[in-house]
């Protein structure tokens, strides 16, 4: 399949076809009640990126068609595949009933949390990331197998939820040796 700019994902209409046709890794991407539109579109185009088989937008976050999805996602909205759910401990239950084994990764600043180069990211892997003050909710931490963490040295106690998701999304690429 041949890679698309952005002007032309822009106006791209996607058949099913050309979706399935897309070679995915077992990477599952759960938003945990993100309310940016911004973020959610940039991590649209975050999961075309590292070819991710799937996005959970849960709780009160806004869904695609959304015009500032649209312009942050350049598109890539209607090329990944993603569902909405209630919450993220139903999109981690969903992901347990339907693939034996999944890893599932929280990124979160916590007690419980590692830093994220101390994982290998085996895949079939869910990797949830939350609000952008509240954080990951305490039940989808309590139902992850790790919780992961960025090092802050300045004075600020976060990254963005996108950056911060591309980050160990890309960490999990190389643990798994995709490139």
């Amino acid at each position: 399949m041949d890679k698309l700019k952005a002007k032309e994902l822009r106006v791209s209409n996607p058949t099913s076809e050309d979706i399935q046709k897309i070679k995915r890794n077992e990477i599952y991407i759960i938003l945990d009640n993100v309310w940016d539109t911004y973020n959610i579109g940039a991590i649209f185009r975050l999961a075309d990126a590292v070819a991710a088989k799937k996005i959970y937008i849960c709780g009160e976050s806004e869904t695609p068609p959304n015009s500032r999805i649209q312009k942050a996602s350049v598109g890539t909205w209607q090329w990944t595949p993603w569902e909405k759910t209630n919450t993220a401990l139903d999109a981690i239950m969903d992901l347990r009933n339907e693939i034996p084994g999944i890893q599932v990764v929280s990124v979160e600043l916590d007690d419980k949390s590692i830093p994220y180069t101390k994982i290998d990211y085996p895949l079939p892997i869910a990797i949830v990331v939350g609000h952008e003050t509240e954080g990951v909710s305490n039940e989808a931490l309590e139902a992850s197998d790790t919780i992961v963490e960025l090092p802050q040295l300045g004075i600020n106690t976060s990254l963005n939820v996108m950056v911060s998701l591309g980050i160990v999304l890309y960490e999990a690429l190389e643990k798994n040796n995709i490139s």
